[in-house]
């Protein structure tokens, strides 16, 4: 009879032994799946981290080559080829059309503010450049959305064809090419 209540009590604790040591496998398992999930958490937001700083040197870089590109480009028109220049007759034009590129450069707005020289009356607010008040403007909007984030800027010379004293000159003053970029969620 002692034997029996031995081996009943050696059984149960052996029994209590394997459920301590299940409940502490569950224990460490959990542990170890929230620490899991704390690094997971930490490496997703250092991805968007670095999701967003790739797509602000895209837009740097964009906007450095959006200067020189064909489309923005005087090229030879003002006599040598000259870099970040910007033909603004070509802009004005492009911008009757931009509907055709709203995919091209895969930005959000691109604009583009003439800064130098400064406006003859400095009370005269910012003016947007439309087919009836050009060149008398110093915005040209190409692309706008409310939904950048963020802007990147450059400046270019700003270039035109000009009449003056029944001849043509070419006129040149400085502005700031602005490209927006959505933020990447």
């Amino acid at each position: 009879m002692v034997n029996k209540i031995n081996n009943y009590i050696i059984r149960k604790k052996a029994q209590m032994k394997i459920q301590q040591m299940s409940f502490m496998i569950i224990a460490v398992f959990l542990f170890l799946a929230m620490v899991g999930m704390m690094v997971i958490t930490v490496k997703m937001a250092d991805l968007k981290n670095s999701a967003t700083a790739l797509e602000e040197q895209n837009a740097m870089l964009l906007v450095t080559k959006l200067a020189n590109s064909p489309e923005f480009s005087c090229g030879d028109t003002f006599g040598t080829a000259r870099t970040d220049c910007i033909d603004e007759d070509k802009l004005m034009a492009l911008k009757a059309n931009i509907d055709k590129y709203s995919n091209f450069w895969g930005v959000t707005s691109i604009q583009i503010i003439r800064i130098y020289p400064p406006k003859a009356n400095p009370l005269i607010r910012d003016v947007e450049c439309t087919s009836t008040n050009y060149p008398k403007c110093n915005i040209i909007k190409l692309m706008s959305s409310s939904s950048t984030s963020f802007d990147k800027s450059n400046y270019v010379a700003l270039c035109r064809k000009e009449r003056y004293q029944d001849q043509f000159v070419n006129r040149c003053e400085i502005a700031r090419l602005v490209v927006g970029y959505k933020k990447v969620q």
